[in-house]
């Protein structure tokens, strides 16, 4: 019997839940499901996220759930940022996957790729220090004065500022991550990804942490140059699995790597990333074979994991039984696999697969007219994977 903990979220959150759990039921794993009521009212009638939430997920140490909604440019911070931080889950993991009946511009590539971003430095620390603050305008002056090349060069009172933090530490952690996850699924590649032309102090060391870590594990460099005056990270050498060549490292700049996924995405398999760009990579990704609906995620640490779709909650679609619950499904097929169940992960993903080629048992996002009568509901779609399993 597993214990875990089921976050209900809001909006059209609730009714995909259901349907999640329903699907996870019917694979016969025995769940022991810890019900946590968290949404946007909940936060904003307490003004904050419970600390029974917080409790129940370090208690369980797994949970699923729900999108929560996130006021844009008020009210308090991004639900999914305040978990990564406070339950330091570190490691953000999407994996984008074709599925054959799900409609993209791609349906041909065979596109099957993994994303993992690290979660808890970068711009989205939120280190920041608003336009007006006096304070803001003293630490304006102080880099300044620090500043041996760019300088800030507007106005002390009119100037925001965002702080990004890089550490030896975190991307030692991230790319120790990437290339164990590498090994152990069979990947062939882990490519790594930011912008170190420009930002040569903060990506540079991402680049220069990286590589070290791809030598500690025994990875093939795609350029031979690239591991040239690198040493083996000594904090992983000797203490990580040796791939024996059998993946590949490689390195692309943010920009260009936009570009390669739009054009080749089947040469890519792991690609690992910072915060804000593994943010906007994920939803290219997602974009890519299918869109948000079909797009599962899971952010673990070392003492907890916490499993969610990749979409927002859709608040308008509150009630409607209407929304497509397979990301979120799709999630609870990663959240098996993380605790050991993989016959039953294996047999939910078969499930959801064969109820999307046949296209019967499906919302109105998954027929090719959108305004198909015989699109099937939420829960209707849930029920026909659940049947799939019998």
């Amino acid at each position: 019997m597993h214990k875990i903990t089921l976050i209900t979220g809001d909006g059209t959150g609730p009714e995909i839940v259901e349907a999640t759990r329903k699907c996870i039921d019917a694979t016969g794993v025995k769940i022991d499901w810890d019900v946590q009521e968290c949404g946007i009212e909940i936060i904003e009638a307490e003004g904050k996220v419970p600390d029974r939430v917080i409790e129940s997920i370090k208690a369980n140490k797994v949970a699923i759930k729900g999108p929560i909604t996130t006021p844009i440019g008020k009210g308090f911070r991004s639900v999914n940022v305040y978990l990564r931080q406070e339950l330091n889950l570190y490691a953000c993991v999407r994996p984008c996957k074709s599925y054959k009946g799900v409609r993209t511009y791609f349906e041909d590539s065979n596109v099957d790729l993994v994303l993992i971003r690290e979660n808890t430095e970068d711009l989205y620390a939120g280190v920041e220090f608003q336009s007006g603050d006096d304070k803001t305008a003293q630490l304006i002056k102080t880099i300044n004065e620090f500043a041996s090349g760019k300088k800030i060069n507007t106005r002390e009172d009119t100037t925001g500022v965002s702080i990004k933090p890089i550490s030896y530490e975190g991307t030692r952690r991230i790319a120790d991550f990437a290339f164990d996850y590498a090994i152990k699924n069979e990947r062939k590649s882990v490519t790594s990804v930011c912008k170190a032309n420009i930002m040569k102090f903060t990506d540079g060391l991402w680049y220069d942490e990286t590589r070290a870590a791809a030598l500690a594990y025994g990875a093939k460099f795609e350029w031979d140059e690239l591991a040239e005056g690198v040493k083996p990270d000594p904090e992983l050498v000797g203490k990580v699995a040796d791939s024996n060549g059998n993946v590949t490292y490689m390195e692309r700049l943010i920009d260009n790597m936009c570009m390669q996924l739009v054009q080749k995405p089947e040469l890519y398999d792991v690609i690992v990333t910072q915060n804000l760009y593994g943010d906007i990579l994920s939803d290219l990704c997602a974009g890519l074979v299918g869109g948000l609906g079909v797009a599962p995620g899971a952010n673990i640490g070392t003492e907890a994991a916490l499993f969610e779709a990749t979409h927002g909650s859709a608040p308008k679609y509150k009630g409607q039984n209407k929304v497509n619950p397979t990301a979120l499904i799709l999630s609870g097929k990663m959240m098996l696999d993380y605790i050991g169940e993989r016959e039953a992960a294996a047999k939910l993903e078969q499930a959801v697969a064969d109820v999307i080629a046949e296209g019967k048992d499906v919302t109105y996002d998954m027929k090719p007219n959108r305004n198909d009568p015989t699109a099937v509901g939420t829960q209707e779609m849930a029920e026909a994977i659940c049947r799939k399993m019998q």
